[in-house]
């Protein structure tokens, strides 16, 4: 099949580039925009049977009037002492009077004796910001306004003043974000090209992958977007991020599985038609079976209860697809036409190098295969050990820059009221039936509920223009989104303010703690359905691609393994060198995207060459040691353009890009130089023929159009 396709792209290279352009035309022009289908409420991707999801939709319906999000203003005296009484009434003028300046998108300036901190170290006024949805851009321009207010209010007064809130805090860090993004993908193109230029020493081979992918970018944009609106699918505003990183990652894999098999082929003395054949022939089902088992990696999410990683499963497999039909079709048609010259001006396509490095590691890896394999094995256990003491870490604005008005205001306000009071724990008190509540019942649980354990302080309890529903604010004496917070919520305060409902009234329990509680609880049943289902629909694409049932059952642990030792790895530096509280809770499901996902490729490419080795007439050492010769340099180059993208994140300031970009480059170079280099090939030289059970691919085919060239047209280098 991919020996007919070679030669239909390659016979129609020009209608086959033509047809990708009026598509790709055609699709941007026609779909919507992946921003008409993004999300920025973490409670919208958490079912509705999570408590904090009920606790949410019940605060809008019986407070219509709450804000989108509240920006605190802290207010302190200058020189440190605590407030007098006059300052206080001039905190109350502040407010006044920045309510009369009517910034646009605020409400409610509210402060007071509750607002003044026990040991009056800081007053606060509380203001409501208002827009159709948490990440509008109009909120980050009113706490900029806010900002340029406050200065004026308070000077000659002897008091200062910061706004501190999720909102504010994105304002500050806005310029880090971006600048760290930029970054990520300016070093992208960089190590492309870089690497590239190195490898092949030719401009244009190291531009290609640059130019087909932004084309296959857009495309890709358009089509997540139009099956988003199709299939009513809300996305997270990382999603454009997460597709360049993925379509970069995946796809100057396969193009470089095709210029180095196309080299091989140019070098074995092929002319540019019959070579660019020959190489669809050979790595298009290795293309087609890496992109298959990312696909269904990625489609696997859709079991997920998180709808984060249900909606971005689809969208992921979406750009894996539109990647692999480029890979098939429109590279080797537009190379087809280049032939030599896309590795111009060099000459080095002409002649196979001597005595490589990847010659030297393939002539080890087959001469001691145990003493590899064992070598290999043995550092992943060891840093898979790491595992163990793993903890998630919740806590974005402990990872961000601490010298930023927003975070002075946070330390402020926590330590003059309770630690949680920059995120209050919402307790809604409810008949459920439309019954009114009594005065007595609201009185009686909002007493209960200070008593209740973890709590510092409760605020008074507020009345819903709907008579039967309450709300209770309280303030955590741990931080709100730390591990001891939302173990406390999730474990013992829920449980503790349910039985404290009065009889005939039931509680709900929500606010930022509750709702990483619950994504807790959904991220841990996930993971523990998503790896065991993608783990055995991989290792059945690895049997049809193989024929056999025992390689599957050995790469695929080897997969796992791979992911747990990169896991452990980032727990030894951040949790351990670092003494971090944990390491981010969004890590395990990122490392399944980029190390099970696309980790797999590497595995596919050298377990495929493995087996073309073994058809050639070689045994199982000497297959192994030209195999890992022959694959070697396009899994190194593969994997270090990757490793390099994301190890470009730990430059940035902020401590759970840093804890990404580590972990995933980590789990590249492991899953490159490790797993598919050494742990893979040694294992296979030793299984043998054994490992190709029951089907014996290894098997020479007598004649057809698959069979495998003389040994003697194999290029040696």
């Amino acid at each position: 099949m991919f020996e007919r396709l070679g030669r239909f792209v390659v016979g129609k290279a020009w209608w086959v580039i033509g047809g990708w352009v009026l598509a790709a035309i055609a699709i941007v022009v026609t779909t919507p925009s992946l921003a008409d289908i993004t999300s920025a409420d973490q409670e919208s991707f958490l079912p509705h049977s999570y408590e904090s999801v009920q606790a949410t939709e019940l605060g809008k319906k019986a407070f219509p009037q709450q804000a989108t999000a509240t920006a605190t203003i802290v207010v302190k005296r200058a020189d440190g002492q605590k407030l007098t009484p006059a300052d206080e009434a001039k905190v109350g003028q502040l407010a006044q009077s920045l309510k009369a300046r009517n910034i646009a998108h605020t409400s409610g300036y509210l402060t007071g004796p509750p607002a003044v901190a026990p040991d009056k170290s800081v007053q606060v006024v509380n203001v409501g910001l208002d827009a159709p949805a948490p990440d509008d851009p109009a909120l980050l321009d009113a706490v900029r306004d806010l900002r340029a207010a406050i200065g004026p209010e308070l000077s000659g007064s002897g008091l200062s003043a910061g706004v501190a809130g999720d909102v504010a805090s994105f304002v500050d860090n806005e310029d880090t974000f971006n600048k760290a993004f930029s970054v990520v993908g300016i070093a992208t193109i960089i190590l492309i090209i870089g690497l590239i230029l190195i490898i092949f020493r030719s401009p244009i081979a190291a531009l290609l992958p640059v130019v087909v992918i932004g084309v296959v970018m857009t495309v890709t944009s358009g089509l997540v977007a139009a099956a988003g609106k199709a299939f009513d699918l809300n996305v997270s505003q990382d999603l454009q991020t997460v597709l360049l990183i993925v379509l970069f990652g995946i796809g100057t894999d396969y193009i470089l599985f095709l210029l180095f098999r196309y080299r091989e082929r140019l070098r074995a003395g092929d002319d540019k038609r019959t070579a660019m054949i020959t190489s669809v022939e050979r790595v298009g089902e290795v293309i087609t079976s890496a992109a298959g088992a990312v696909i269904v990696a990625f489609l696997v999410l859709l079991l997920a209860s998180l709808g984060f990683f249900g909606s971005l499963g689809p969208a992921l497999a979406i750009a894996v697809g539109v990647m692999l039909v480029t890979s098939l079709t429109l590279i080797p048609a537009v190379v087809s036409l280049l032939g030599r010259y896309v590795f111009w001006p060099s000459k080095a396509w002409q002649r196979a190098p001597k005595a490589t490095m990847s010659h030297r590691l393939g002539t080890a890896v087959g001469r001691r295969p145990a003493l590899v394999a064992a070598a290999s094995g043995a550092l992943l256990v060891a840093l898979a050990a790491g595992v163990l003491g793993y903890q998630a870490d919740y806590d974005f604005s402990a990872g961000f820059p601490q010298d930023t008005e927003s975070a002075k205001a946070a330390k402020d306000l926590q330590r003059g009221f309770a630690a949680g009071a920059l995120a209050p724990t919402e307790v809604y008190l409810t008949t459920g039936n439309g019954s009114p509540l009594t005065e007595q019942q609201v009185s009686d649980f909002a007493a209960a509920a200070t008593k209740a354990p973890g709590v510092g302080r409760a605020q008074p309890p507020e009345r819903s223009t709907d008579p039967s529903v309450a709300r209770v604010n309280l303030l955590l004496n741990e931080n709100p989104v730390s591990n001891e917070a939302i173990t406390l919520v999730r474990e013992v305060l829920r449980d503790a303010l349910h039985k404290a409902a009065p009889a005939g009234t039931r509680a709900l329990v929500g606010g930022p703690t509750a709702i990483f509680a619950d994504i807790n609880s959904a991220n841990n049943r996930d993971l523990s359905v998503i790896l065991p289902v993608a783990a055995g629909l991989i290792a059945l694409i690895l049997a049809l691609l193989l024929r056999s049932l025992v390689a599957p059952i050995y790469l695929v642990i080897a997969v796992l393994l791979n992911f747990a030792a990169t896991l452990g790895a980032t727990v030894y530096l951040f949790q351990g060198l670092q003494d971090k509280p944990g390491v981010t809770f969004q890590l395990p499901i990122i490392l399944y995207l980029f190390v099970v996902a696309i980790g797999t490729d590497y595995n596919i490419l050298m377990i495929a060459r493995l087996r073309e080795e073994a058809r050639e007439g070689n045994e199982p050492h000497q297959a192994a040691a030209i195999g890992v010769e022959h694959a070697g340099p396009t899994v190194a180059a593969a994997g270090l353009i990757l490793a390099g993208t994301f190890g470009v994140l730990m430059l940035a300031p902020i401590s759970f890009l840093q804890q990404m970009g580590f972990a995933v480059a980590i789990g590249i170079v492991l899953s490159a130089f490790v797993m598919s280099m050494f742990f893979v090939p040694a294992l296979t030289a030793l299984i043998g023929h054994t490992a190709w059970w029951p089907g014996h691919g290894d098997v020479r085919p007598v004649s057809g159009p698959h069979a495998p060239p003389e040994p003697a047209t194999v290029a040696q280098g």
